[in-house]
Parts: C-alpha cells; structure tokens; sequence
C-alpha cells in the first residue's frame, strides 16, 4: 500500500474511533474507492457490519455511534426524542435502558434501512417528524446551538458515548411523548414521567406549546403536569396557544380533565404505586 493510502487510511480509522460507522456514499464523496475499502476490509483494518457501512476492525456497535453517524456523517437531521431522550437524562421509571431500550428517532427523514441491518442491542425506531411545525432542517452539522435550543433540541456533551449527538430537551421530549398513539399505557408512562419533571423551563415550553401542532399532545401534556402540581405550570402563558375546542377522549370510560377537557384513566394513583 502506497504511504498515500496509508495516510488516508490513518485518517479514516482516526475518524471512526471505537463506534462510529461510514457509508459506501461517504467513503466514496471522501475518496475512497470501492476498491481501496474492499483492501482495507481485506487487510483487517475495516469491517462491514451490514451491506454497505463499515466500522473500524475491533468497534463495537452501539445505538450512540449509529446515530452519530446519521446526524454527523450522513447529514440527517434525525434527533433522539420521546419516551428514549426522557430516559437518557435519568427520567426511567418504566424504561430500563439495561434491557434493550427502543431509541426513538424524530425527523423529517425515514431513518436509512442498514440501520435495521445492524445487531444492536438496542432497537432503533423512526417516529417521523413528531408534533411539530418547526421549518425542516436539512442537517444538524451546520447549526448553531442556540438555533437548535429554539426548537427545543440541544447537543449532549456531558456523556463520553453520546458525545456530539442531538437530543430533544425534556420539555421537548415530554410533548413528542404525549403524541404518541393513545392508549391506557401511554398516559400511565406520561403521567409517571411527568412527575419527575418538576423542573422543567416555562419560558421553552410556552414556545414548543405554540409550535406543536398535535391538540391531543398539548391537553395531555398540560393535564398531567396540572395534576402533579408542577410551579412552573403557573408561569406559562396559554394566550394565543390553540387547543382546539370539544372533548377529546384518550381512554374509553375514563375521567373528563376538568381544565382541559382530556379524559384520563381513573386509576392513574393506583399506576404511580
């Protein structure tokens, strides 16, 4: 081998570290030539995880090197969010991230089919845009961090594995969650997360409740942090936010919120245990 390719070969393994992966697209827009990977594959410097995405020889593979690459190697503008980001930051109750956890992805982009390819053991799952009106963003690589905070987004840098990656805020995160498909469990999960949420910023959740579009995600979320007492609830101003009009009925059978006119399981004390 040419000290060249050497030298770019240093580079590339530099790059990817002990998770990060790269695509065939990447590698060739980089200048690597299918024939120079396929001699690092053969030479045991690279190894191919699934059809077209190599990873360095000796990597692991973990969800956090799999979405470091969509967000930073790819350009995909796909943040963890929901139920997954809630429970990253501490917030587990019904989650165990020890078990295989499903990594809940949000994004205008379907999430790339290698993925699903990989044997990770967590799951990592696509949940389209989510509730929001937000402007797409083509990629997060050339976004500011202020501008990602405007949207409810922010970089992680206190984590040495998820280092880079963006995730939603709590607030954010809590609202994706609500406009997840209604059911009995999904507002038992909410309720239980949205207890430890105490400390949540009113002055962002005023300005993600305006740009969510779901009504059945701002009732909801708007019920349970009400039902739990949180202050900063009483610091957020609902005027001009639109939460549609009629009843809306989450469970059958269930209790009517007085305020904003959700129904919610009856049982909901006995849940928190």
């Amino acid at each position: 081998m040419s000290e060249r390719n050497y030298r770019k070969l240093n580079q590339l393994l530099e790059k990817l570290g002990d998770s990060t992966l790269v695509t065939s697209r990447w590698l060739r827009e980089h200048g690597y030539a299918s024939n120079l990977v396929a001699r690092y594959v053969a030479s045991g410097w690279l190894e191919s995880p699934a059809r077209g995405v190599y990873l360095r020889k000796g990597g692991h593979l973990s969800w956090q090197g799999v979405v470091r690459t969509l967000q930073q190697a790819e350009g995909l503008a796909l943040h963890v969010g929901g139920r997954f980001a809630l429970a990253w930051r501490g917030h587990e109750h019904y989650l165990r991230l020890g078990a295989g956890a499903s990594v809940t992805l949000y994004g205008p982009e379907p999430i790339p089919a290698w993925v699903g390819k990989l044997s990770l053991k967590d799951e990592v799952v696509g949940c389209s845009k989510g509730p929001f009106d937000f402007p797409a963003l083509q990629s997060f690589t050339e976004v500011t961090d202020n501008e990602l905070r405007d949207r409810g987004l922010e970089r992680v840098f206190q984590d040495s594995q998820a280092d880079g990656v963006v995730f939603s805020t709590p607030e954010r995160a809590m609202l994706e969650l609500c406009d997840a498909p209604a059911s009995a469990d999904l507002v038992y999960e909410a309720d239980a997360l949205m207890q430890g949420l105490a400390n949540l910023r009113p002055k962002r959740v005023e300005a993600l409740l305006r740009n969510c579009c779901s009504i059945k995600a701002k009732r909801l979320f708007l019920a349970l942090a009400q039902r739990h007492g949180h202050a900063w609830l009483s610091h957020v101003s609902l005027e001009g936010i639109y939460l549609g009009r009629g009843k809306r009925s989450l469970v059958p059978g269930g209790r009517l919120h007085p305020i904003y006119h959700i129904t919610l399981p009856v049982d909901l004390d006995e849940q928190l245990g």
